[in-house]
């Protein structure tokens, strides 16, 4: 995955907290969403916008829906204003 035009660094910050609420490393969270470790950490960087497939992908290895990581992600996203 190359780095996009339009990154997403709030939703980044929500999925490292989730993991590392978990208690995963990068790798357990990568594996079991079905991507690359380096695309996972672009994606937690804020240097990728990933693919409403990838993002279902993540939630579902974080065993949170959708809803509830645009939540999380919005609430970083409103801190950086």
């Amino acid at each position: 995955m190359r780095h996009s035009e339009r990154p997403q660094p709030a939703l980044g910050k929500a999925v490292r907290q989730l993991r590392e609420k978990a208690g995963d490393t990068q790798s357990d969270l990568a594996r079991r969403a079905g991507i690359a470790d380096p695309t996972l950490s672009l994606i937690e960087r804020g240097y990728a916008n990933p693919t409403w497939a990838t993002t279902q992908d993540i939630a579902d290895a974080l065993g949170v829906s959708m809803g509830d990581l645009a939540k999380l992600a919005d609430k970083f996203a409103a801190g950086e204003k």
